[in-house]
């Protein structure tokens, strides 16, 4: 754990110079390595999310099917994530993240073999999405508590910014590589991610991390839903929390890309691929400022603002017949995302006590599947009801009613000014 005084330090010194920013991150030990792990596993998931989207519409060519996808993957972590929580709060959670990465590749090997042998089903598929949706649940709680443990408050924002950056880079490269690969064979594309994911295994086994002692409490219902009441407790958290949930769960236009790119751009996998990059293209450009000037003042109207923006380039993106346009509009929705991102991991991470952060992280981690993996499913569900299209502008409009109303309900959001001032509650 960082030394408490070196804290101190860091805290009076908002006037340090952009460029001291970068080299202080890589001076706290194992920061490096837990960006090349979780660079790592988010690569590999892009490329699957490739291969999965659009093998399961070959092989269907339904807009229902895409949003089983997204069900498949979410029921388990609907299931397991506050259990995950209380998990990552009681044992070890280095080793909890690198066997759920080895976990997953596993079952992208299995995916691989059964791909180049040609037996691979629709139901094989889902299922398998749903192992990796099981593995996720026990990995992200676990994760999200890294960074905390290895840089001081006052680098916080700067730190998640350059964390986002790179998470981008993989959303760009991931489903840009998932797309070319995916020309020669879906049995390639599991290859590559049965790699990425054993190599993230390999570098979170090699993080040194250092949490104060915890006491180890027996599972109970109390126990198991202390994220929840933690969060409750705190108006600006659980605002943050569940207006990207409802955001995105309405705005969830990434479940159409693969009818998108087949049906109305005829932009084929290669297509795919490139709509899939554009949202991790302009995240990544937002990130990359932040990581050099991070947001300082206002954060809680900036969020605000970002989501309505979201919601704005959703509805652009539904009505667009252009394939330049549709890349446009969804970087500029990437771009939005970062911002809310940023803002609600501080108040996650920040505010929540290192005892507790498993738990509200799996909360958090819980919402943000709601959101993902349901919201892939209501825009699947509600494309083949009235089509893809209407889906996703309807869906867009939401976003922004969401937003004017989540203005008004969580106040104490709209006015939060600066993220190095966040402390721990309680």
């Amino acid at each position: 754990m960082p030394d408490p005084s070196d804290q101190a330090d860091q805290s009076r010194e908002p006037s340090a110079t952009p460029t001291q920013g970068p080299a202080r991150l890589f001076s706290h030990r194992g920061f490096a390595i837990f960006l090349t792990a979780r660079t790592l596993s988010s690569f590999s998931s892009q490329v699957q999310a490739v291969a999965v989207g659009w093998q399961i519409y070959m092989l269907t060519h339904s807009a229902s099917a895409l949003g089983w996808v997204g069900l498949a993957q979410f029921t388990p972590m609907f299931c397991l994530t506050l259990v995950a929580g209380h998990v990552a709060d009681h044992f070890d959670r280095r080793f909890i993240t690198a066997t759920c990465q080895a976990l997953e590749a596993c079952g992208a090997l299995l995916m691989a073999i059964g791909s180049f042998g040609g037996w691979l089903t629709p139901g094989m598929i889902y299922a398998m999405v749903a192992l990796f949706g099981t593995a996720r649940a026990f990995e992200m709680p676990s994760q999200q508590t890294f960074l905390p443990a290895l840089v001081p408050p006052a680098l916080f924002a700067r730190a998640a910014a350059l964390s986002s950056s790179l998470f981008q880079v993989a959303s760009i490269m991931g489903p840009s590589v998932g797309g070319l690969l995916y020309g020669v064979g879906a049995g390639i594309c599991y290859s590559v991610c049965t790699v990425g994911f054993g190599l993230a295994a390999l570098a979170t086994l090699g993080m040194r991390l250092e949490f104060p002692a915890r006491v180890r409490r027996p599972m109970t219902l109390e126990t198991v839903l202390g994220g929840l009441h933690f969060i409750r407790a705190n108006p600006e958290m659980m605002g943050a929390i569940s207006l990207d949930l409802f955001a995105v769960l309405l705005g969830g236009a990434t479940a159409m890309l693969p009818l998108y790119a087949d049906a109305i751009l005829h932009a084929g996998p290669t297509g795919l691929g490139v709509l899939r990059m554009a949202p991790a293209l302009g995240a990544l450009l937002v990130a990359v400022i932040f990581a050099r000037w991070p947001l300082k003042r206002r954060a809680g109207r900036a969020m605000f603002a970002a989501v309505a923006v979201f919601g704005v380039a959703t509805i652009v993106f539904g009505l667009s017949r252009s394939l330049v346009v549709s890349v446009l509009a969804l970087a500029v929705l990437g771009g939005a995302d970062v911002i809310s991102v940023v803002v609600r991991g501080a108040l996650v991470q920040l505010r929540t006590p290192d005892e507790m952060r498993g738990r509200v992280s799996a909360v958090n981690m819980l919402f943000i599947g709601s959101s993902n993996q349901l919201g892939e499913f209501e825009s699947g569900m509600l494309a083949s009801l009235i089509g893809p299209v209407e889906a996703v502008v309807l869906g867009g409009i939401g976003t922004i009613a969401v937003t004017l109303l989540w203005m008004r309900l969580f106040p104490g959001l709209r006015r939060l000014d600066r993220l190095d001032d966040i402390r721990p509650a309680g």
